[in-house]
């Protein structure tokens, strides 16, 4: 497990889905010794379509100093990892919002010794991305021994993301590079992974790392999907905004930018916001996309009692009850067909 020798408290920098503006202007993450720089995590997508993740968001920088970065759990190893379209996200704010968005311009030794495995490394703009494959320990290691710091919880946060995916992004901020490249301060580098995976969830716990209990998170999720998704979460403080079939003029909108080319005809659209306090968000949001009856509960990474759907108004579903309802089901199948296996053939 960790040692705190080295992990420095209160520095953290946003790293999780959608988030906008608000108490938690920065949370969440890793950051780079030396300097006032923070990451504001903007924007984010987690699309799903024929078995493939595409997840796009933006890192924007602000403040002074040389160097920032974030870290960002991931379902599964990304065949691509390219640098996103111009206007993807800013569409999606304007399709939730779209009062407030008519001016988008839709234009362009303190861990255990074990090592994280380096899977791919790229530059896209001012960012350093790294793909990392390793358990909690590993993944806090390198990020030691690459000039982060971390804040106090990243141990027990680590430790969680990777009893179910080992596979990390970091993405290191170079003041230099973008000075060069003509960017300032709270300029946007938007990104996008292509990710094959059949288990598809979205952190969200991630977004209270290095907070104070009491401090708010507010966050937006945009998920696309081929058919409408059954959503589970683990507590407080996630709702669910908008859950329709996304219209024509999104999606031609989307098609046409930049690497979205992929974009089919007909998909899903749910937007969903966060409004927790760090101490409650201790969940993430599991999604059943390819019609399974429930969603993943370890993809939630809370257990039965705790689990919540993610619906509209409506009666409540005591999740617990049907998880357990579920699995008693699985032994009266089990024990049917071992009496059906003992009972034999008839005598003559």
């Amino acid at each position: 497990m960790f040692r705190l020798s080295r992990v420095v408290a209160g520095v953290a920098v946003p790293t999780a889905i959608l988030l906008g503006a608000g108490p938690a202007a920065a949370c969440g993450g890793l950051i780079g010794e030396n300097g006032t720089i923070q990451l504001v995590r903007t924007t984010t997508l987690a699309a799903y379509h024929d078995g493939v993740e595409r997840y796009v968001t933006s890192f924007e920088f602000t403040g002074e100093g040389e160097e920032v970065g974030s870290i960002i759990p991931l379902p599964d190893v990304p065949t691509d990892v390219v640098r996103g379209g111009d206007w993807t996200l800013q569409r999606l704010a304007r399709e939730v919002a779209p009062e407030q968005d008519q001016n988008v311009r839709l234009t362009a030794g303190a861990f255990d010794s074990a090592e994280a495995e380096v899977i791919l490394e790229t530059q896209i703009d001012a960012l350093d991305i790294t793909i990392l494959r390793g358990g909690g320990d590993e993944v806090g290691e390198w990020a030691l021994d690459n000039g982060f710091f971390l804040s106090p919880d990243a141990p027990e946060v680590l430790d969680f993301y990777a009893q179910r995916s080992e596979i990390f992004m970091a993405a290191r901020f170079d003041a230099g590079r973008a000075a060069e490249l003509g960017q300032t301060s709270g300029d946007g580098t938007p990104i996008m992974l292509t990710i094959p995976t059949d288990d598809p969830w979205v952190p969200l716990r991630i977004l209270g790392l290095g907070l104070d209990g009491s401090q708010v998170v507010e966050a937006d999720v945009f998920l696309l999907t081929d058919e409408q998704p059954k959503l589970l979460a683990g507590g407080p403080g996630l709702s669910l905004e908008r859950d329709e079939a996304a219209s024509d003029s999104l999606l031609a909108d989307l098609r046409s930018d930049v690497g979205m080319e992929w974009v089919p005809q007909e998909m899903w659209f749910t937007y969903l916001t966060v409004n927790a306090e760090a101490r409650d968000l201790d969940y993430d949001l599991a999604a059943s996309v390819d019609g399974r009856a429930l969603p993943e509960l370890v993809d939630v990474g809370v257990d039965a009692v705790q689990a919540r759907p993610v619906q509209a108004p409506g009666p409540p579903i005591r999740w617990s009850l049907v998880f357990a309802i579920a699995a008693g089901l699985g032994v009266v199948a089990v024990t049917g067909l071992g009496t059906r296996r003992s009972s034999g053939p008839a005598a003559a």
